[in-house]
């Protein structure tokens, strides 16, 4: 394989841990402003990204929960998602690249992508039923704004995971001719 291919690779999982680690660290962030926000909220204005909904908290305690569980699941399964395209990164062969193991990891991806994007559609859609209830939530627009860029990438994930079957299939049976 030419240099600037493996360079590539290279870059790209260097990016891929940058991402995880950024990952890590927001849906940390957000899983310690949750439990502040339970047992001192008084310093929420002073904690990550200020996602501050102790109003909420006050005036109904189940909207309050709801909202922070999607923005913390939602969190938690990005870092998963981008620890998985590590994992898968790490181990396949660019020589070689049709094996179970890559197959079984991309199609992961794509059900952990479809899982965020589905989980942001239902967080907005709840979203929208607490704003008839004078909830003002419009600053968690941020959280799960691309629900639908989620689907659709894995919607395309999917497609590519089942060509990496495929493929498998082939390269085992054209194994077995020879």
């Amino acid at each position: 394989m030419p240099n600037t291919n493996n360079f590539l690779f290279t870059t790209l999982k260097i990016i891929a841990w940058i991402i995880f680690v950024g990952l890590c660290i927001e849906a940390g962030g957000l899983l310690v402003n949750f439990i502040f926000s339970i047992y001192k909220p008084e310093f929420l204005p002073n904690l990550y990204q200020k996602v501050d909904l102790t109003e909420l908290y006050r005036e109904s305690r189940w909207a309050f929960y709801q909202s922070y569980s999607f923005i913390v699941a939602i969190a938690i399964l990005k870092a998963i998602l981008f620890y998985t395209v590590i994992l898968l990164m790490s181990k396949m062969d660019l020589n070689k690249p049709f094996t179970s193991f890559v197959s079984k990891k991309i199609s992961t991806i794509a059900y952990y992508t479809f899982a965020i994007g589905i989980l942001s559609y239902l967080a907005r859609q709840t979203q929208k039923n607490l704003l008839k209830s004078n909830f003002d939530l419009s600053k968690l627009n941020e959280f799960w704004a691309d629900s639908q860029a989620f689907i659709l990438m894995s919607a395309v994930i999917y497609i590519i995971a089942v060509i990496f079957k495929k493929g498998i299939a082939l390269q085992e049976e054209n194994d077995l001719t020879v």
